[in-house]
């Protein structure tokens, strides 16, 4: 097997690399990563790939990869199961009677808020804790939090009480998901990274249908017993990440940050070598590629300092494509059916309680199916191809559904059931195009010394923006109906706009890779060259396996 050579790499070495045909490696055996183009790199790690693919399928390496990755998106889930939760104990009328709210009020809207509150209020740990404990602690930190905020909603004897568990809820969340989305994208091969965040951020779904589907027997039960088993439920998935977070391994990019490189490579070897072997090519690039990017006086041991963030051009761009996947993420129109749906399906004649929630569960499902497939594609198609396709269909979903339940015209059953299918098809293309990314698109394009600062101030500003949804749409469905759905309509064209003109490409690029990218003149053209360069190598790989 070839080995990579990691210095004394001569420039006559270097001049011989680079008049081969091609301008690519054909051999690893004097590869340096410092030295390599993007291209280059790329195929250099096509060619290490092709000497060691990785841990077979269903071997106990694979296996083992597997659970710790599971172990990691049940902090996903806990997202879902949370933001979810209040929609199905809001539709039941126990619990409105027991702390005398209406399902669209004011009293209702700081209910829901105050989860976001907490969320917003976690962004200073989140700037902390990960870079300084590790990411498995603060997902053990933040679980830990969130167990005790939902007990204390569970057992909630006021409204005051129940504010205090949402809060805290909402704060013990946030850190748990960011940790989560921070240690998932720095363990996964690039290769796959698409895939593995798409589920993450996927699982969302898995929360909200066990929060939907609860409620659907508990509801019909006239005690307070039924909303207080829901809230109650929230620990599950709580409880799993804690009992197991501390047996995974750390995140090998902030090992070698924290000067532990052998720990560093040894995970690596782990679970990205087919043999576990240390002086595997891929390990070997991989490790080259970490020491290249990360500095081990880096600015991530700053937690206060922001500057870094926001330093220079290509910091800011990146920033700015994490604001943009915050804004659409959360105002697509897809917050006004999380937070409303049983509101939606009341002001389209559904006013049953228990047939709310059973259409809530369905929604539930069919957008977890979206998200799914996205996920499945996303290492395929790409991430813009799927962000425009995500928000153009969203805005033609909001679009269609505020005319189909618009007074205007000849009213009937007939249309007020294609309102609400025309609902349950928003969520599926919202899901499939902009749910696998939320999570996967942020962690991509930022360093890793500006990574948990970023995640976190992106976190922070996400946050904000879903406080529209909570605070800003009880009243404005109260008042304007069905014209909510035309300004989201509207805001979606801008959001399409702004994804075609600003967003760059990231498939299978390393999360070091991508300073190639956003150092260029123009970073959204150089994205297209090097996923021009990875199509024409793949063609040509596959042409000569068939010769």
């Amino acid at each position: 097997m070839s080995a990579i050579r990691s210095n004394s790499y001569t420039h006559e070495e270097k001049e011989k690399d680079e008049h081969h045909e091609g301008g690519e490696p054909t051999s690893l055996e004097n590869v340096h990563f410092a030295h390599m183009s993007a291209e280059e790199r790329t195929a250099a790690f096509q060619l290490a790939r092709s000497i060691d693919p990785g841990p077979a399928t269903f071997s106990m390496r694979y296996l083992t990869f597997f659970l710790s990755c599971f172990v990691a998106i049940v902090c996903s889930c806990d997202t879902g199961f949370d933001t979810t939760i209040m929609s199905s104990v809001n539709s039941m009328t126990q619990f409105q009677t027991y702390f005398g709210l209406v399902s669209a009020s004011t009293g209702t809207g700081i209910l829901f808020g105050i989860y976001t509150v907490g969320g917003v209020c976690a962004f200073f740990p989140n700037i902390y804790l990960p870079d300084k404990i590790g990411r498995r602690y603060s997902m053990f930190y933040g679980n830990g939090l969130l167990i005790i905020g939902a007990l204390i909603s569970a057992n909630a004897k006021s409204y005051e009480m129940l504010l205090g568990g949402r809060w805290l809820t909402g704060f013990g969340c946030s850190t748990a998901a960011l940790a989560a989305k921070l240690w998932l994208s720095e363990i996964a091969p690039a290769s796959s990274r698409g895939r593995y965040m798409g589920v993450l951020n996927s699982f969302y779904y898995v929360g909200q249908i066990l929060a939907t589907g609860v409620a659907i027997p508990l509801g019909r039960v006239d005690t307070e017993y039924s909303w207080r088993t829901c809230l109650y439920l929230q620990l599950g998935p709580a409880v799993i990440n804690c009992a197991f977070v501390l047996f995974i391994k750390e995140s090998p990019r902030w090992l070698y940050a924290r000067g532990h490189r052998d720990r560093a490579v040894d995970i690596l070897a782990k679970y990205h070598s087919a043999t576990g072997d240390i002086e595997s090519p891929v390990v070997k690039l991989e490790i080259q590629e970490i020491e290249a990017a990360i500095s081990l006086e880096g600015g991530d041991r700053q937690f206060w300092n922001f500057k870094k963030v926001f330093d220079s051009p290509s910091n800011r761009y990146r920033f700015g494509l994490c604001a943009m996947i915050s804004c659409w993420g959360q105002l697509a129109g897809n917050g006004l059916i999380t937070y409303f749906l049983p509101v939606l399906l009341g002001l389209a004649g559904i006013t049953n309680r228990d047939t709310q929630r059973q259409l809530n569960l369905v929604n539930s499902i069919t957008s977890m199916c979206g998200a799914l497939t996205g996920s499945a594609v996303v290492d395929h198609v790409g991430r813009r191809k799927l962000l425009l396709t995500g928000l153009t269909c969203a805005c033609v979903g909001m679009f269609i559904v505020g005319s189909l339940l618009s007074p205007a015209g000849e009213q009937s059953k007939t249309r007020a059931d294609a309102g609400i299918s025309f609902i349950f098809l928003f969520m599926v293309f919202f899901s499939f195009g902009m749910t696998p990314l939320q999570g996967l698109y942020p962690a991509e394009v930022l360093t890793f010394e500006n990574r948990a600062k970023g995640l976190s101030l992106q976190a922070w500003v996400t946050s904000a923006v879903s406080c529209i949804n909570t605070f800003g749409l009880p009243p404005a469905l109260g008042s304007l109906g069905y014209i909510v759905y035309f300004i989201f309509g509207a805001w979606d064209i801008v959001g399409v706009a702004t994804v075609y003109t600003f967003a760059v490409e990231t498939k299978q690029l390393s999360l070091e890779e991508m300073s190639e990218v956003f150092e260029a003149p123009n970073p959204k053209k150089r994205s297209f060259e090097l996923a021009a360069a990875a199509r024409a190598r793949v063609k040509k790989e596959k042409e000569l396996g068939r010769a």
